[in-house]
C-alpha cells in the first residue's frame, strides 16, 4: 500500500489547489494523478469537518472502478467509504442513502438525482470528473446541477480536455464555480463580449483578444498541468497511411459530394442536410454506406487491406478504432480473431497480459478509466472522430505514464476525401484548447 509521502511534487501542488480554492478547476494531463489528488483534499476537508458528503459525477465505467480502485492503493485514504449509483433505480437509491461519505453517480444520471432528492441534497461538496462533458448550458445535467449550486460550498472539476471544441466550451464549465462571476451570467452575453458572429448567427469566431483575456479571468480557480513537465513520456510517433479508393467508390463519392445524393444497388442514399452528408462522406470514405433502410452498401475495402498490410508488417498487438458498425462488422469478418472492447474487466486484462492480438473499440466507449498501456503501444484508427475529446481520450490509452515503448498512432485516411478535413480539425481544435492550458499551467 503507498503512502501519502510517496505523492509526487505535482500531485500535492493539485492537493493544496483544491484545499484553498472552494471551487476551482483541475486541467490535467491524463496520467498526472487527479484522482489521488482529488481524494487526499477530500480527505483532509473530511477530516477538518470542511465538508459532510461528496458527490463525485463521472463516466459510467470511471464510477464502477476507477475511484474506489485509486482509494484502496493509498494508506491515508482507508478511512473513505464509497457508494456507487450507477444500477437500477433502488440501487441509486440504497447508494444515496447509505451514508456513504463518497457517492459515485454517472452523469446521464444527474437530472434524475436532482428530481429524486428535492430539498433533501446532502451534498455539499461535488467532483466533476471529465467536466467537458458539462460544456453544453443546454444539457439536461448541466441545468439540473446549476439548480443546485446554492447548496453546493465546494466543487472541483477534473478534466484534461476543458475546450474540446473551442473556446465556446469553456463558459459552462465556468458558469457552474462561479455562477458567471468571471465570463458572464448568460451564454449569449458571453458570445457578444468575446466572439463575432456570422450574419445568420450560427458560426462564432473568437476575438482577437479573447483567449488572453479569458485565460486572466479565470487564472485565480484553474490549475493546468501537462504531462510533459512533469512525466518521463514515451516518445509518440504519429503517421497518416494515405488509401486509394477504387475508381468506382472515387466516382460514387464525389457524386454523393456534389448532388447530396446518389443510386447504389437498387438504393437511393440521399444527404438532406449539410450535417447528414459529412456523415455519409465519413461512412464511404470508410468504405461502406446505409441506405434509408439501414441496409448497409459495400462501397471498397481500401482501408481493410491497408489494415491488412499493417498486420501482417508488425508482430505486436493493435489496438483499433472504429466509427460504425458497419465498420466493425468489416472488422470482425476479416479479421476473426479480433476482440471487441467491451465493459468486462477481464478483456481489459487479457490485453494488457498479450493475450489479444488486435482489439477493437470505439473511441466513445473508449475514452475513460482505461488504462490498456501494457498491452501494447500501436493504435490504429481505421475510421476517424470529429470530437478531439474522444480522439485525444482514446490516444491516451496507449500514451500515458508507464507505458515502456515508443506509442505509434497510425491514421487511415481514404485520399481526397472528408478524413483529411476531420484532421485538419481536430488539430485546429487541439491547437485552441493547448494555447489555453499552456496559459493556465502551474
Amino acid at each position: 500500500m503507498l503512502m501519502r509521502e510517496q505523492m509526487h511534487d505535482y500531485q500535492r501542488k493539485a492537493v493544496a489547489k483544491i484545499l484553498s480554492t472552494p471551487k476551482c478547476a483541475l486541467w490535467l494531463d491524463m496520467g498526472l494523478g487527479k484522482t489521488v489528488s482529488t481524494l487526499t483534499a477530500l480527505a483532509d476537508m473530511f477530516e477538518s469537518f470542511e465538508i459532510g458528503r461528496v458527490l463525485i459525477i463521472a463516466p459510467l465505467r470511471v464510477c464502477n472502478t476507477v475511484w474506489m480502485q485509486e482509494a484502496r492503493k493509498w494508506e491515508h485514504l482507508q478511512g473513505l467509504t464509497f457508494a456507487i449509483a450507477t444500477g437500477s433505480q433502488q440501487q441509486r437509491q440504497d447508494a444515496i442513502s447509505s451514508g456513504a461519505d463518497i457517492v459515485l453517480i454517472n452523469r446521464e444520471n444527474v437530472k434524475w438525482l436532482h428530481d429524486t432528492l428535492k430539498t433533501k441534497w446532502p451534498f455539499d461538496c461535488v467532483v466533476l470528473d471529465e467536466s467537458s462533458s458539462f460544456k453544453s448550458s443546454s444539457s439536461q445535467r448541466w441545468k439540473a446541477l446549476r439548480k443546485r449550486l446554492p447548496q453546493i460550498r465546494r466543487m472541483v472539476q477534473l478534466t484534461g480536455t476543458p475546450s474540446p471544441n473551442g473556446l465556446l466550451d469553456v463558459w459552462a464549465q465556468a458558469y457552474l464555480l462561479d455562477s458567471g462571476e468571471r465570463l458572464g451570467r448568460t451564454m449569449t452575453a458571453y458570445k457578444q463580449r468575446y466572439f463575432d458572429s456570422d450574419y445568420m448567427g450560427f458560426k462564432f469566431t473568437a476575438k482577437d483578444t479573447a483567449q488572453a483575456e479569458i485565460e486572466r479571468k479565470l487564472s485565480d480557480i484553474i490549475i493546468s498541468m501537462t504531462a510533459d513537465d512533469y512525466l518521463q513520456m514515451p516518445e509518440r510517433i504519429d503517421s497518416v497511411v494515405n488509401v486509394e479508393m477504387p475508381t468506382d467508390a472515387v466516382n460514387a463519392y464525389k457524386a454523393l459530394c456534389d448532388d447530396m445524393l446518389i443510386e447504389l444497388s437498387d438504393s437511393v442514399i440521399t444527404a438532406p442536410s449539410a450535417a447528414t452528408l459529412a456523415n455519409k462522406l465519413l461512412q464511404a470514405a470508410n468504405g461502406a454506406i446505409y441506405d434509408a433502410e439501414g441496409a448497409v452498401i459495400n462501397l471498397h475495402d481500401a482501408k481493410l487491406d491497408a489494415l491488412r498490410d499493417i498486420v501482417e508488417s508488425v508482430d505486436e498487438p493493435l489496438l483499433v478504432a472504429y466509427n460504425f458498425k458497419h465498420d466493425l462488422a468489416k472488422l470482425q469478418s476479416a479479421f476473426p480473431d479480433a476482440v471487441v472492447l467491451d465493459k468486462s474487466d477481464a478483456t481489459v486484462k487479457r490485453w494488457n497480459d498479450g493475450k489479444i492480438k488486435i482489439l477493437l473499440a470505439h473511441p466513445a466507449s473508449a475514452g475513460h478509466g482505461l488504462n490498456l498501456q501494457q498491452g501494447g503501444s500501436l493504435c490504429v484508427w481505421y475510421g476517424l472522430t470529429w470530437s478531439l475529446e474522444c480522439y485525444q481520450q482514446f490516444n491516451a490509452r496507449l500514451y500515458r505514464q508507464g507505458q515502456t515503448k515508443p506509442v505509434r498512432i497510425i491514421h487511415l485516411v481514404s485520399q481526397g476525401t472528408i478524413d483529411n478535413q476531420v484532421l485538419d480539425v481536430l488539430d485546429s481544435k487541439q491547437t485552441i484548447q493547448q494555447a489555453l492550458i499552456d496559459a493556465l499551467r502551474y
